[in-house]
């Protein structure tokens, strides 16, 4: 596809992209690094435990040039010699190994930290297409691999026979050495060739790192459309976060519409604004069940009429409802004194009705702070 080639993929990955590839195995990895980490662990432990594992090399040496007849002649004992041997080896080696192992594990988790998936071990069989295997054959990666190699030999090789070319006259003296004398130089000879050998890869590191580094962010690269569509994967799209929306607005709708039966009263603008009331003796403080502007505010009044909610006429105290209360919540504590007033005069107005008397008069004077009622805008 063209949005999959080089000109089209401009933008970085994202962190979407980046962590579905380290889900797959996919990385940045510099055998250089590991290598060349290996190579100084392996140098420390030879200076440091060098001693230890010359005097072990001494005693195996020494232990192998003495033998009896009796060893000669069983099977049995030249094993048991032969393992001993090997097994002293061994321990005097262990340190070394153990810190080239956890130098090579180190250095695997520089670039990209700790990673185990078994991804990278499925079949693929897309790697068996010939077209692809040419096509990696001219790559950019496989033109800087062959310039690595070359590089590498060349120093690694040069190092080594620049050493083996200074030492010369040394070397053709080790014949007349003794055994140990000759092992002890041969020992000092490799620490000087493997501290050249290692301070020549610096500069095959400082390459190799820097390049995987932008092969691997240049690999993963994505066209817009992709962060586009990824975008709207994770974000969801558009259209239907929109419906979505729509939806819970009508079913919130719903649930508003069928507590308004349950009101005790229903405040106006008186078309502007409505806001549904309920108080009962269970709650601390009257509750908005209901509230709307214009047409909505029209129906909640309908409804509210038609279920004989009775509907006041309060202008700043419906405003300031509707801006300062949220549905299933109290009302503002400054609201309090007002809507005690209304309360009290439906109170008054259901004995009247019940058991007559002097009619009580509705309050036109609520007590609603100015900071509350943002006036009376339509």
């Amino acid at each position: 596809m063209a949005e999959d080639s080089d000109a089209e993929r401009t933008e970085d990955p994202t962190a979407r992209r980046l962590e579905e590839a380290r889900e797959k195995g996919q990385i940045a990895r510099s055998t250089e690094l590991v290598t060349f980490s290996v190579l100084v662990a392996g140098f420390g432990s030879m200076l440091w435990w060098g001693g230890t594992m010359f005097d072990a090399l001494k005693r195996v040496m020494t232990g192998n040039l003495r033998f009896d007849k009796g060893t000669l002649v069983d099977t049995d004992q030249m094993l048991a010699h032969l393992h001993l041997s090997a097994q002293e080896v061994l321990i005097a080696f262990l340190p070394m190994l153990g810190a080239t192992a956890v130098a090579a594990i180190g250095a695997s988790m520089v670039l990209s930290g700790w990673l185990f998936t078994l991804d990278p071990l499925a079949p693929d069989f897309g790697k068996l297409n010939p077209m692809n295997g040419i096509g990696r054959m001219f790559s950019v990666r496989a033109l800087v691999e062959m310039g690595k190699s070359i590089l590498k030999s060349g120093l690694i090789g040069g190092v080594a026979v620049a050493v083996m070319w200074s030492q010369r006259n040394e070397i053709i003296q080790l014949i007349a050495m003794s055994p140990f004398e000759s092992l002890a130089y041969l020992w000092k000879m490799v620490r000087f060739t493997l501290g050249m050998v290692i301070g020549s890869m610096i500069i095959i590191v400082g390459i190799d790192v820097p390049f995987q580094l932008w092969e691997f962010n240049r690999n993963l690269r994505m066209s817009k459309e992709e962060v586009k569509r990824e975008a709207r994967e994770s974000e969801g799209d558009p259209q239907v976060k929109a419906r979505i929306r729509q939806l819970q607005m009508q079913a919130a709708r719903k649930r508003m519409m069928a507590e308004i039966p349950k009101a005790n009263v229903i405040v106006t603008n008186p078309t502007h604004y409505a806001v549904a009331l309920k108080y009962d003796e269970t709650m601390r403080a009257p509750q908005v069940v209901a509230k709307g502007s214009f047409l909505l505010a029209e129906r909640i009044i309908a409804l509210g009429r038609e279920h004989k909610v009775p509907v006041m006429r309060t202008p700043p105290l419906a405003r300031a409802l509707y801006h300062h209360a949220e549905l299933g919540d109290d009302i503002p504590s400054a609201l309090y004194t007002a809507v005690a007033e209304v309360m009290a005069y439906l109170y008054q107005m259901r004995t009247w009705n019940a058991v007559g008397g002097v009619a009580p008069v509705e309050p036109t004077n609520l007590q609603v702070p100015a900071d509350l009622d943002p006036g009376g805008e339509a």
